[in-house]
């Protein structure tokens, strides 16, 4: 929708930590704006990116079947001082992706312009929801 490229991955913090490293060390060479980490369970996988460059890390957790995604809210959120990495909402992949618009966006008029658009955009669609429901329930006498 806004026309940002991006690459795609699966790495594990457990099972390949030596190509989450090697990915993360070399993210900034390859002219990487922001990295969107999403990982359940112990949730890892963002802050050993985070710990291997200084690029925005997003981490997402994600929902597991065990905890439902609390293990991974708290992975994700709790890092230690030093080392960030921003954390949306359980499954919140959506919100992950309008931040790094929005990170990316501070040094890109166009992508700003676009992003503006989006919000807009939505601001309408819930408004039209509103007449919709506001229609629905006017002639009703409660």
């Amino acid at each position: 929708e806004f026309s940002v490229p991006f690459e795609v991955h699966v790495y594990s913090a457990h099972r390949t930590p030596e190509k989450a490293i090697e990915f993360s060390k070399n993210a900034e060479d390859k002219n990487f704006g922001v990295i969107i980490a999403a990982a359940g369970m112990a949730a890892h996988l963002a802050g050993i990116i985070a710990a291997n460059t200084t690029i925005p890390v997003i981490g997402i957790p994600c929902k597991s079947q065990n905890l439902e995604g609390i293990d991974a809210l708290l992975s994700t959120v709790q890092m230690p001082s030093g080392i960030p990495v921003a954390t949306v909402a359980i499954n919140g992949g959506i919100n992950a992706a309008l931040l790094s618009i929005e990170i990316l966006a501070i040094n890109d008029k166009e992508l700003s312009k676009k992003l503006k658009e989006k919000r807009n955009s939505d601001k309408e669609a819930v408004l039209r929801k509103d007449v919709l429901i506001s229609e629905k329930f006017l002639d009703k006498n409660l």
